[in-house]
């Protein structure tokens, strides 16, 4: 598209910086960041890919709002611990997608320590 991918995360880095605060305003942000992504995918990427992509995106909700489900069961300290491990998970394995799940078997380990 000729956008310069530094300069772009740079702004999206901004954005965040100067309305961190506003969670609203976070979440409708970033809401309208993976549309336009979708948007991007499904004009670059051919029908099948696309497709795979989807069906990808999809699974992986799935497995968040699993493990959601799974904190849920815990008091708010302990969620608090279990999501600051899986931020600190996610930093080290620069933000991959499959870094972004943890197991029922995770979450408790992590609970219990």
């Amino acid at each position: 598209m000729g956008i310069d991918p530094s300069f772009g995360i740079g702004c999206l880095g901004k954005v965040n910086v100067m309305y961190e605060d506003d969670m609203e305003l976070m979440v409708k942000f970033y809401q309208f960041v993976a549309k336009e992504e979708m948007a991007i995918d499904e004009a670059e990427l051919d029908p099948i890919e696309f497709a795979e992509k989807i069906h990808a995106q999809h699974k992986l909700q799935e497995q968040q709002l699993k493990m959601l489900i799974q904190m849920r069961k815990y008091n708010p300290e302990s969620q608090s611990v279990i999501l600051e491990t899986l931020r600190k998970q996610l930093e080290s394995a620069n933000f991959d997608t499959d870094a972004s799940i943890l197991t029922p078997e995770q979450i408790q380990e992590i609970v219990e320590n």
